[in-house]
């Protein structure tokens, strides 16, 4: 799964932690499914860890379908509210379906998420929380997880693609001229 994370400021009129929005994998398979996370006020692994197990927990949710589209808002004390759409393979019907997740079962997969992918989830809410960005840029980040139904399924099972997350800071680190050696520390 592929996830692009934004940040913005948090609207006045609601308390809500992040909006997640599914965007299906194209019908040629160039790309895997992304998430378009959007984080509010300031970002840290946790609400990042949250809005990702609304993800991994709509998906359990649902029979495996393709091209599932989804939108869920995450609040504190809620859960996860939203709802799901995809077209029926043998009808060609839009078929839609409400989403509701508990906050007990948010925090345990958001537990789990932090367990596996900890550092990759803190260092893509460190970079977005960076006082350097250009004014008035776009506060957003991408990284790489694999499949989320491969999550939780057993012991050893891995959600972070770290690889993927240190390279992209590092050829960010080189086009900004912050290259520093790591190795020596």
């Amino acid at each position: 799964m592929d996830v692009l994370v934004r940040l913005e400021a948090r609207p006045n009129d609601s308390p809500v932690l992040a909006h997640v929005n599914s965007i299906p994998v194209l019908p040629f398979g160039t790309r895997s499914r992304r998430e378009v996370v959007t984080l509010y006020g300031v970002a840290d692994a946790l609400s990042l860890a949250l809005a990702l197990a609304a993800t991994v927990e709509s998906e359990r949710l649902e029979a495996a379908q393709s091209g599932v589209v989804r939108h869920l808002g995450v609040w504190p004390g809620r859960g996860a509210v939203g709802d799901s759409a995809w077209r029926d393979s043998t009808t060609g019907r839009l078929v839609t379906r409400d989403l509701d997740i508990p906050q007990l079962t948010l925090e345990a997969r958001a537990t789990e998420l932090l367990g596996e992918c900890g550092s990759t989830l803190r260092r893509v809410a460190a970079g977005l929380g960076m006082p350097d960005w250009p004014e008035g840029a776009d506060r957003a980040l991408s990284f790489s997880l694999t499949d989320a139904t491969e999550f939780g399924g057993g012991a050893g099972e891995s959600l972070g693609d770290e690889l993927g997350v240190e390279n992209w800071l590092d050829s960010l680190r080189e086009a900004d001229a912050f290259t520093f050696d790591t190795e020596s520390e």
